[in-house]
């Protein structure tokens, strides 16, 4: 069982995180857009990405994770990295929230954002995904 629950949060995390690596890039494209055609595709790209693959996504991570938490609680309660990543994946829910903020000022035509500051905000997860990775992985603590 442990494993299939495994599994699937895994499977879930690498569709999290796609739609967290490509909706900050959108937002890149939106703001440097100029043409109301464009801009409304955009809208609607981000729309979709953001409610029908990020937010199902980040739900389904954080169901399948707490399911394998329950599975066995004392195992993780014990571990230091699992604190430690239980804490970027906080930051990264937090993240999910930015990005919801960003869509909703774009819906609104209320960006006052460069493209530049989406540049260097499309790279938070990537250090988000390298923390939780050798976390879970190496379990340095």
């Amino acid at each position: 069982m442990f494993a299939w629950v495994e599994a699937f949060h895994v499977i879930s995390v690498i569709c999290w995180f796609a739609a967290l690596f490509y909706l900050p890039r959108l937002f890149v494209y939106h703001a440097m857009a100029e043409d109301e055609t464009g801009i409304e595709r955009f809208k609607v790209m981000e729309r979709k990405l953001y409610r029908g693959i990020a937010t199902p996504s980040m739900v389904a991570t954080l169901l399948f994770g707490g399911w394998l938490f329950a599975l066995s609680p004392s195992y993780f309660l014990s571990a230091g990295w699992f604190h430690a990543k239980l804490a970027l994946v906080f930051l990264l829910v937090l993240y999910h929230l930015a990005c919801h903020v960003f869509l909703i000022r774009f819906r609104d035509d209320r960006n006052t954002r460069s493209h530049i500051y989406y540049r260097w905000f499309n790279e938070v997860p990537v250090i988000m995904l390298v923390g939780i990775v050798i976390l879970v992985i190496v379990k340095p603590f």
